[in-house]
Order: C-alpha cells, then sequence, then structure tokens
C-alpha cells in the first residue's frame, strides 16, 4: 500500500510541476505578444516589464501573498499570513506542498503581468515594479481566497475552475484602471477624439506569443485538475478538448466578423480573438460540454472585437495589445458563462438562474475590489514617484531613456509599415515609363572642383524592385552604390488600411534609396537602366534625382575628380 500511495502521490506531483512548467513559458508568451504589438523603441523596456513582474512577484507571494490566499485559520475574507510559507499545503496521496506552492505562484504572474500590456509604452518602469508588486502581495492574494482560498465566494458556490476571474479578470480590471488614468499614448487620438492607429512593430512576434500561450493554456486549464488519478485524468481530457474548441472558434468568429466589419481579416484582432476564446473558458472548461464550449469561443469573438471597439472609440482608453478586451471583458463573460453552459447547473441545461446569479455577483464584487485598490494604488504612485514617462522620454522611446539602450533590434531593420503599399487602385491601366518612373535634373551654376563633370544620381524605388536593380546597376560597370532604408510619398499619397478596426493613414511608405555617383557611365546608361528594372506601369514605380557634384575625394589615397570614383585593382 505504501508503494502506491507513492506512486499515486509522484503521478499527481509530476502533472502539477509540468503544467506550473507550462504556465510559467505563459510569461514568454504574454512578453511576444507584447512586444509585437507595440513599437520597437519600447521593445527592451517591455521584455524588462514581463521578465520583473515574475521576479517581484515571486519573492512577494512568498513571503506574504500565499499566506492570504490560502492560510488556514482565516476568515471569509482573507486567508491567515503564513509568512514565506511555513504550513503543508499537500494532499495525502496526491501532491506535495511544495509543487502546490510553484503551481499557484505562476497563477499569480500571471495576474501581475496582464497589467503591463494595456500600460505599454508610457509608463515609468520603477513605478510599474512598485504595482506589480502590490499586485502580487496582496490584491491577487485576496480576492484569490474567495475564490479558491475557501473564502465567501467558494462558500457560495461560485466556479471558477481556473480563473477567468481569479486571474484574469483581476489583471484586467487592474489594466482598465491604470490606463485610463495614465492616459493615451502622444498621438493616439486627435484633437477630435478620434483614435489614430498606433501599429505594432511584428505581427510575426505577436503572432508567435499567441501560439504559445495557446500551449501553455493546456497546462494553465489542465493542470488546474491539480490530480491525474481516476476521474481526474478523464476531466483532465475533457478540458483540453473544450479549451482548445473555444480557442478555435473564436478564432474563426474573431476573423470573419473582422472580415466584414473592415473589409479585409485583421490580423492583430484575430489574435486577440484566439486569447479571448482561451480566457472566456478558462471558468467552466471543466463542466461544459464540447458544444459548449464551441459556442463560448463563438461568442467570445463578439465580446472581443466590439469590446475593444468600445474601450478604443468610445471610452477613449488607449490600450495597445487588446489586454482589457481580452482579459477583463471576456474574463467577466466567461465566469458568467458557467452559470449559462454548465451541464451540472446551467440555465441552458434546466440549472435555473441561481448558479447565474453567483457567478455575476462574484464577478461584480471581485471588479469592485479591485477597482477600488488599484485606482488607490496607481494615484499614490502617480502623487509620489509619478506614474507617466516625459513627452520626450515617450518619444524618443522607453528603451534608451529607461534603460540606456539605443535599440533593442540593432541588427534588424524594423518596418514602420509591412506591406507593399503601391496598389492598383492608384491606375487600372497601365502608364508610360515616364509617368511610371520620373527623373528630375536638378543642374548647378557654381564652377566644379573637379576637371571632369561627376554626377550624383539618386533612385527612390519599391523594397521589392531593389534587387533586379542592384544587378540591372552592377551590369553597365557601377560598383559602388550607397543603399538607404527610406519612408515617403509621392502623388499616391499613400494607401488607407485599418489596423484593430481603426484607418491607419498610411501616407508614409516605406521605399529604397539607391544613391550612385558616376563620371565615366553616361548618366543616360543610369537613368535608362534604372528604369528599365523598375517598370511595372503603375504610378509609384520610383523616381530618380539627377544632381551636379563638385568633386569626389578618396580619402585613403586623396584622389579626386574621376580617379577618385575609379575602382582599380591593386
Amino acid at each position: 500500500m505504501e508503494n502506491i500511495a507513492q506512486l499515486t502521490s509522484s503521478i499527481d506531483t509530476i502533472w502539477v510541476l509540468v503544467a506550473s512548467a507550462l504556465v510559467f513559458f505563459m510569461q514568454a508568451g504574454f512578453a511576444m505578444v507584447e512586444t509585437g504589438f507595440t513599437r520597437a523603441k519600447n521593445a527592451g523596456n517591455i521584455i524588462m516589464k514581463n521578465l520583473m513582474d515574475f521576479a517581484i512577484g515571486t519573492p512577494a507571494f512568498w513571503i506574504l501573498g500565499f499566506g492570504l490566499m490560502f492560510g488556514a485559520g482565516g476568515n471569509g475574507f482573507i486567508g491567515k499570513p503564513d509568512f514565506f510559507i511555513m504550513g503543508n499545503y499537500g494532499v495525502e496521496g496526491g501532491y506535495n506542498t511544495f509543487a502546490f506552492v510553484i503551481f499557484q505562484t505562476v497563477f499569480c504572474a500571471t495576474a501581475a503581468t496582464i497589467v503591463s500590456g494595456a500600460m505599454a509604452e508610457r509608463t515609468k518602469f520603477i513605478s510599474y515594479c512598485i504595482y506589480s508588486l502590490i499586485i502580487s502581495l496582496v490584491v491577487y492574494p485576496i480576492s484569490g481566497h474567495w475564490i479558491w482560498g475557501g473564502g465567501w465566494l467558494a462558500q457560495l458556490g461560485f466556479h471558477d475552475f481556473a480563473g477567468s476571474t481569479a486571474v484574469h479578470m483581476v489583471g484586467g480590471v487592474a489594466a482598465l484602471v491604470g490606463a485610463a488614468i495614465l492616459g493615451p499614448r502622444i498621438g493616439k487620438y486627435d484633437k477630435d477624439g478620434k483614435p489614430n492607429a498606433i501599429p505594432g512593430h511584428s505581427l510575426t512576434l505577436g503572432a508567435l506569443g499567441v501560439f504559445i500561450l495557446w500551449f501553455c493554456w493546456f497546462g494553465f486549464n489542465g493542470g488546474s485538475t491539480v490530480s491525474m488519478q481516476g476521474d481526474a485524468a478523464v476531466n483532465a481530457s475533457r478540458i483540453f478538448v473544450t479549451t482548445n474548441l473555444a480557442a478555435a472558434t473564436a478564432t474563426v468568429a474573431t476573423m470573419i466578423i473582422t472580415w466584414i466589419r473592415y473589409k479585409k481579416p485583421d490580423v492583430s484582432m484575430t489574435l486577440n480573438g484566439s486569447l479571448a476564446g482561451l480566457v472566456a473558458i478558462t471558468a467552466s472548461c471543466d463542466l461544459v460540454s464540447p458544444m459548449g464550449a464551441a459556442i463560448i469561443g463563438v461568442l467570445s469573438g463578439f465580446v472581443v472585437v466590439f469590446g475593444i471597439e468600445f474601450i478604443d472609440k468610445v471610452l477613449k482608453i488607449d490600450d495597445p495589445v487588446g489586454a482589457i478586451g481580452v482579459h477583463c471583458l471576456n474574463g467577466a463573460f466567461g465566469t458568467l458563462c458557467v452559470g449559462l453552459f454548465s451541464t451540472e447547473n446551467g440555465l441552458f441545461y434546466g440549472g435555473g438562474f441561481k448558479q447565474l446569479g453567483i457567478q455575476a455577483l462574484g464577478v461584480v464584487s471581485v471588479a469592485a475590489y479591485v477597482a477600488v485598490v488599484m485606482f488607490v494604488v496607481f494615484k499614490i504612485i502617480q502623487k509620489t514617484v509619478g506614474l507617466r514617462v516625459s513627452r520626450h522620454e515617450e518619444i524618443v522611446g522607453l528603451d534608451i531613456e529607461e534603460h540606456g539602450i539605443t535599440s533593442s533590434y540593432a541588427d534588424f531593420m524594423p518596418m514602420v509599415s509591412t506591406a507593399d503599399m503601391i496598389s492598383e487602385e492608384y491606375g487600372t491601366k497601365p502608364v508610360s515609363v515616364d509617368k511610371a518612373v520620373p527623373v528630375e535634373i536638378v543642374s548647378s551654376d557654381k564652377p566644379i572642383a573637379s576637371d571632369v563633370k561627376i554626377t550624383k544620381i539618386d533612385i527612390i524605388c519599391k523594397q521589392n524592385k531593389f534587387e533586379e536593380l542592384k544587378e540591372s546597376l552592377n551590369a553597365i560597370g557601377i560598383t559602388g552604390i550607397t543603399v538607404t532604408q527610406v519612408l515617403g510619398c509621392g502623388a499616391q499619397k499613400g494607401k488607407t488600411e485599418y489596423y484593430r478596426g481603426v484607418a491607419v493613414e498610411m501616407t508614409l511608405l516605406p521605399k529604397i534609396k539607391v544613391e550612385v555617383v558616376v563620371c565615366k557611365v553616361p548618366v543616360r546608361a543610369v537613368i535608362e537602366t534604372a528604369k528599365k528594372a523598375l517598370y511595372t506601369g503603375r504610378i509609384g514605380d520610383g523616381k530618380i534625382f539627377v544632381y551636379d557634384v563638385e568633386n569626389v575625394i578618396k580619402v585613403r589615397t586623396g584622389e579626386e575628380g574621376y580617379d577618385a570614383l575609379q575602382d582599380i585593382a591593386e
């Protein structure tokens, strides 16, 4: 019997530890989503915040938070402090104390990190560290005690299996209050209050973060069984299915909604839809049928799209990553869904309104508690160390001002826009090469310092035409070029696109600027070669500028004029 008890204990403990590792890895997912959905100049700051909320929250939860949440001898409102977790919280024949502690610690860190996204790109780093500490120390543990620590909501029968309210709505409400007090980013709203889109710098990074979160959510929800014995193993299997179904149907629903509303399927919002489905199913994943999970997922798609639009356009609260719509709104919605779709006592299964009423009471109570406490916390921080960075710091970027790094992406060239903006709407019929690639000659009457005529040619072209242009220039003897990534627009004045439902006026388009200085190769040959390489027949193929150059000096040899431009093998 002793060997069997040790075996079952090992099975449960291993399951809880594996789930803990998955939930911990959600930190990476959140960091990637937030970084990808914001601008590159703040990437280092965001990574640092996501690192530190876990690093700060872990000892805070160990010292005090865990006891406030699970400490025996407390009351319905708060647990009895158990400083440094000295008590026994294991289950006989199940998981041990250490496994339970680390599992609860990573859940606490998840609640704290949610706030970061809504307050990104304009929050002081020291302020973030302070309020992240307070969330892990007292805010999350107290409301968590009500739900999971035997508190008054648990005694009423409130059900939140893996934390739609206990984790996600707590973080989402704190994010809502913080973002409202903090105010929008510079340039987010015009003087009439109309929102302007501020696209993130890497949807690829954001998407990878969502895939990581989806993967880790199997540990977040499935691991909350904290057991793999008997019926718990079957329940964990069902939880995997309901979790995945809700996420998938939410993703599809969000894609369709945005496709209809914005005329194109919105990538960023659809990624938010995946997370919305995961958040919404978290409370009821153990009690709903696969069909119920699919319906919850579809409805969460509507909640996230219209919720984010309402927050952005009506409430005028700037949430760069959609954290409020995903975690606050869908956390509340998913918790209410227990009272609707639970196969045991849900309204749609003949259970009446009792469970729905209890769920609603829990949502309102937790939201009110978190909102009041965090409002006080944010106001105190605002009046003391300050909550928001200066205007200069926000414009320059938090990476350089808060952490002294010029760019977290120094080895890359992050683009402001990711699309080839010139489309057929700027002319359905091909135009002549002279209109597609106009040439402007800028001459000077000033005497030149060189004894030969030297000419500089600037070629502005599309990014996808650069390689062809480079090869063509090399073929006529051009061996020296200077290449720059630039932004600009010509007669087409850009192209209107949509990001998260907000129009983006793409007045500046990504281009390549190629600079060539010649004297031996005929200028006309360079012009005609460039025009031939760039021409597609559409306005916006490029533009060529021709300038007189006074002189050229090769620094290494001191040669000037014609000789300085010759590539002589030595």
